[in-house]
């Protein structure tokens, strides 16, 4: 097949999936359309994400139903402070056969073996079993021992962190969050939607989730969105965006310098150009746009820049100066390339 009949295939398989399960999530789930987009787009891109929001949101419903609705094993796992790594990973048992009486070492799986993993309040556990958890989300693969055991494909994990009563808990490290794909923020329902929740919730009507994708589906899309092509003037103008995060470089706005202490890394980069081709594909192009870019900056930034403590203590948050970048970067290839602070950037 011609590259451009594959690529139009892709569009048409990935964009006709997406609003099948977005059908299918609108059967149990009101509103929160931005986060699951933002869900969507980090599971076809092989990401991970790491939903912040106050209890009672139906962030667990929302992960279950869309486990439902692709046809996937789920599991959740509630994260205390005495989970041991053990516990999620699995662990050796020794088992004797009756009947012969030999005995041998079995690996007993742990919760991890799951294609969607729900990680339920993970800074409530010690960093050693957090650690265990994103070494899984890195490599795929856990070790027990000297053997490693490879997890299921696709496999996704989406970690939840509750703002609130911080007494006891471990805040993951900005090295640690660096690994997950979006931070994802779940906000409270608009009057009308809460409304809705109130009147299915309190009824007798029940939910009927149907599969629309299988395994084998997700990672042929997958392999699909990486196939999506990206002008060299896109991955400049992603790459211009990260590095303006980084306070004290060359060609860095003063009021970058001014309010964050430490910016974004490669990796950034690397999920804002993948997170874009993903985005394009359900929204049924075949091409990545500036708007891409744009809209994925916030998720895959702001968990990754360290707002200063004076301008912490004056209300900036990171998503304010991640806009505010945004408005300070030309969009156009010409203006762009052009403009002496960015040839600063380009050359630094």
């Amino acid at each position: 097949m011609p590259p451009s009949e594959r690529a139009h295939d892709a569009v048409e398989r990935l964009h006709e999936a997406h609003d099948r399960i977005v059908s299918q999530l609108s059967r149990v789930i009101v509103g929160q359309n931005q986060v699951v987009e933002e869900l969507l787009i980090s599971l076809f891109s092989r990401g991970h994400c790491l939903l912040e929001g106050v209890p009672g949101l139906a962030k667990t419903l929302l992960v279950s139903t869309l486990a439902r609705s692709l046809d996937l094993s789920f599991s959740r796992v509630q994260f205390t402070p005495d989970l041991m790594p053990a516990d999620i990973v699995g662990t050796d048992v020794l088992e004797e056969d009756r009947a012969t009486g030999q005995r041998q070492v079995r690996f007993l799986e742990g919760p991890l073996f799951a294609n969607v993993v729900l990680a339920d309040e993970i800074n409530r556990t010690p960093p050693k079993t957090q650690a265990a958890l994103l070494e899984a989300m890195q490599e795929r693969q856990v070790s027990v021992g000297r053997v490693g055991h490879r997890l299921p494909d696709p496999f996704f994990v989406l970690a939840t962190q509750n703002p609130i009563e911080q007494e006891g808990t471990y805040p993951l490290p900005e090295a640690q969050q660096d690994r997950f794909m979006f931070k994802v923020f779940v906000r409270y329902p608009t009057f009308d939607e809460e409304f809705e929740i109130a009147r299915r919730t309190t009824g007798a009507a029940a939910d009927d989730v149907r599969p629309v994708l299988s395994a084998a589906d997700i990672v042929a899309l997958q392999r699909s969105v990486r196939e999506v092509p990206v002008s060299d003037h896109l991955t400049r103008y992603a790459l211009t965006l990260v590095r303006q995060t980084r306070a004290g470089e060359r060609g860095v706005p003063e009021f970058v310098s001014d309010q964050l202490s430490w910016g974004a890394g490669p990796r950034a980069v690397q999920f804002l150009i993948i997170g874009a081709k993903a985005r394009a594909l359900l929204q049924g192009r075949s091409h990545v746009a500036v708007e891409d870019i744009q809209a994925l900056a916030g998720p895959v930034l702001r968990h990754r820049i360290v707002v200063g403590f004076a301008a912490e203590s004056e209300g900036v948050t990171p998503d304010a100066i991640i806009r505010r970048i945004i408005e300070n970067t030309p969009s156009r290839e010409d203006e762009l390339t052009r403009d002496p602070r960015f040839q600063t950037i380009f050359a630094s």
